[in-house]
């Protein structure tokens, strides 16, 4: 097992409530991805890309044959990666709506941090 440079965590419950209605064969393709993310001192733009224009918010990418997941996620201080929504791609650009999704749950994280 390699060395965590990085802990990765959830906020709230979105992320585990997508995963658990992915099949077992994806759930296993987001682990290494995640596993990938929190041992790998530079993450291959394959696994992890920031998404533009959004004020760090970041895209897990997994693949699985011809079908395409997504789960966002953030850098807090660093070493945390918190994982938020995922979805399903199926089209080429990644759905304005969940980019808005992730960024509310992104500004809820660090409103509820602050307190």
């Amino acid at each position: 097992m390699n060395e965590k440079v990085r802990e990765v965590v959830e906020f709230e419950n979105h992320f585990s409530e997508f995963l658990k209605k992915q099949p077992e064969k994806v759930q296993n393709k987001i682990f290494k991805i995640i596993e990938a993310i929190e041992t790998l001192e530079r993450i291959p733009g394959n696994y992890l890309k920031m998404l533009f224009g959004t004020n760090g918010l970041y895209e897990a990418r997994i693949q699985l044959g011809s079908d395409i997941w997504r789960v966002f996620c953030f850098f807090d201080n660093g070493k945390l990666v918190v994982l938020l929504n995922g979805f399903i791609k199926k089209t080429q650009k990644t759905p304005k709506n969940e980019i808005e999704k992730a960024l509310q749950l992104m500004q809820k994280y660090y409103k509820t941090k602050k307190k």
